[in-house]
């Protein structure tokens, strides 16, 4: 049945939403393709519930290729199974909770692995069951506290979820390729320009992980690619090459100087230029130690001080910090919290006083930079106080490492040792080595062939099919408005009739029905009231990728075809029409 615009149930903007920031988000709404509803929520309207559902034909189809089944899990799930994992409390405040009427609690699902794992446990037993692989697309649930981007970034999202179930580590390694390649499959079908990253497990566990990111200068996440070899990760999985230890026998004894007024770190280096020049060459921000002490809450809600070291060249990432200690979530030292704690001189921070066994107690880590014989000028713990050469391992120690200092373009890649890019990337699939995390957690065991019990070896692997729609148009839109591919656009056609003769429309209703009738599907704007500049900026607004006209160049027998994404522009024969655009 073809789709008219006199009767859809659409309102285009001109205007661009106030409190949209990124292009999807504008086209969207302007387009009539989502309405908010309230803030990380949106309501899908026609045009983009159908847009909404190629892409879940596009993940189905796909993910029943490699013979996957497909399951439907409630989103209202009790507290119980979350409990037993642990997630209940690794989540925190970003999940919705709730209660019945019975004072029971239960979640709004943000995602299903220990339903699936209860599942697969109800009903299978023995190796001869496995492998099985299962999936759902269903709407999740995270209470995001800065929702933002549309659905981007939203409250409420559906996702598709699947789990790959094995009895040995060889078995799920092919499962895990098998999602793998179908993702491929996937982003490749929507038209999509992505990358695969390594990644950090997080609150889903496992030993490993990998993202499928969309590249967008809009993006959340910012991955790292090697310029020689196909090394990329996404920053917060970065691993620093650590240097080999140096020796130090013949390294100066460090010495306390007076440094006033030098609390950042370019106030400091040029202090130590002017007062303490070298002989080889001038000091720079690298030569110093910049500790950062950040506050750590853990999912119970107690609270810890954390030091964090790094070279005074870089900057202490909050997110990738985030990253390393999930499910702990990080939050910045008050004055409040200086003041509990008298031993931190602010601004003349030094490992003098820090770590577990120190004056303060609160525990240190150390950069991986920072090995055994670099000399750094740092903190003397006191204000308007640094010590010069403070030689790590002779002179000061910490309770381990962490990977948080910021990584930036031209670091060294792990692998090979060429220079590092980076880019900006939204992030479409994420695919999990869980390994036995929630197997042992919830005692999902089978039979193996020699009738022992085994612990089952399970992979996780997720799509986000609403941001999948955000991420396509960040790929593919202009100025003018959202260029959809062909694969998931809510027709194939946006037929115009341009003009105000009943000729117009009767051959533009004909070609609509003919196309329809052809196995094209057919947005026709068949109102009669509108001008066709209006008629134009829609069709170019709405981005569906072939608009046909039909108006003056009827008196000749041939309608306009323009290609949405490279603006060409050709007449063709009405007589033609239906065998050229089926084509």
């Amino acid at each position: 049945m073809v789709t008219r615009m006199s009767s859809l149930f659409v309102r285009t903007l001109r205007d661009d939403p106030a409190d949209a920031e990124v292009p999807s988000h504008k086209l969207l709404v302007r387009a009539g393709y989502i309405r908010r509803a309230a803030p990380g929520i949106y309501s899908w309207l026609p045009l983009g519930y159908t847009v909404l559902r190629n892409v879940e034909r596009v993940v189905r189809e796909e993910m029943n290729a490699i013979g996957a089944q497909e399951v439907h899990f409630p989103a209202l799930l009790p507290k119980e199974p979350y409990e037993a994992s642990n997630r209940w409390a690794e989540y925190g405040d970003n999940i919705f909770r709730l209660k019945d009427r019975k004072d029971a609690d239960y979640l709004l699902a943000p995602t299903h692995e220990e339903v699936f794992t209860l599942m697969v446990k109800d009903l299978y037993s023995s190796y001869k069951d496995l492998p099985v692989w299962l999936y759902q697309i269903q709407t999740k649930y995270r209470d995001e506290p800065r929702p933002r981007a549309g659905i981007l970034r939203g409250r409420e999202f559906v996702m598709k979820d699947s789990y790959s179930f094995d009895v040995c580590d060889d078995d799920f390694l092919k499962s895990y390729q098998a999602h793998r390649d179908a993702y491929i499959k996937i982003f490749d079908r929507l038209g999509l320009d992505y990358v695969i990253v390594s990644a950090l497990s997080g609150a889903m566990g496992g030993s490993a992980s990998e993202e499928f990111l969309a590249t967008s200068e809009t993006g959340e996440d910012t991955y790292v690619r090697c310029t020689s070899c196909d090394y990329a990760a996404n920053v917060e999985a970065v691993h620093v090459p650590v240097p080999d230890p140096l020796p130090y026998d013949d390294a100066p004894a460090a010495h306390a100087e007076v440094t006033p007024d030098t609390p950042t770190i370019d106030t400091l280096v040029d202090h130590l230029n002017e007062r303490f020049p070298r002989d080889d060459r001038p000091w720079h921000a690298s030569d110093t130690l910049k500790n950062v002490i950040v506050t750590v809450v853990h999912p119970e809600g107690s609270r810890e001080p954390l030091a964090i070291g790094v070279p005074g060249d870089r900057e202490v990432d909050l997110k990738r910090l985030g990253g390393v200690l999930e499910p702990d979530e990080v939050e910045a030292f008050t004055e409040a919290d200086f003041a509990a704690n008298q031993s931190l001189a602010k601004g003349y921070i030094g490992p003098g006083v820090l770590g577990s066994e120190n004056a303060s107690g609160i525990r240190y880590l150390l950069d991986p930079r920072v090995v055994d014989g670099t000399r750094w000028v740092t903190g003397a713990d006191k204000p308007g106080s640094h010590v010069i050469d403070l030689v790590a391992g002779r002179d000061f120690t910490a309770d381990g490492t962490i990977e948080a200092a910021e990584v930036r373009a031209g670091d060294v890649c792990p692998n090979c040792g060429s220079a590092l890019e980076a880019a900006r990337g939204i992030e479409m699939g994420h695919i999990f080595q869980l390994g036995r995390k929630y197997a042992d957690a919830l005692g999902l065991q089978v039979l193996d062939e020699n009738g022992k019990l085994v612990t089952v070896t399970m992979g996780s692997y997720g799509v986000g099919v609403s941001r999948a729609v955000a991420a396509i148009i960040e790929n593919s839109h202009d100025d003018s408005g959202i260029i959809w591919p062909r694969e998931i656009a809510p027709a194939h056609v946006h037929l115009v009739a341009a003009g105000k003769d009943d000729a117009v429309f009767a051959a533009a209703d004909e070609l609509a029905g003919d196309l329809e009738a052809a196995g094209t599907t057919v947005l026709y704007d068949d109102r009669r009231k509108v001008s066709p500049g209006v008629k134009f900026a829609d069709a170019e607004l709405i981005g569906i990728p072939t608009i046909v006209v039909v108006g003056r160049g009827l008196a000749d027998g041939v309608v306009e075809v323009k290609d949405r994404r490279s603006g060409e522009r050709v007449n063709v024969p009405l007589a033609d029409a239906v065998a050229h655009l089926s084509a």
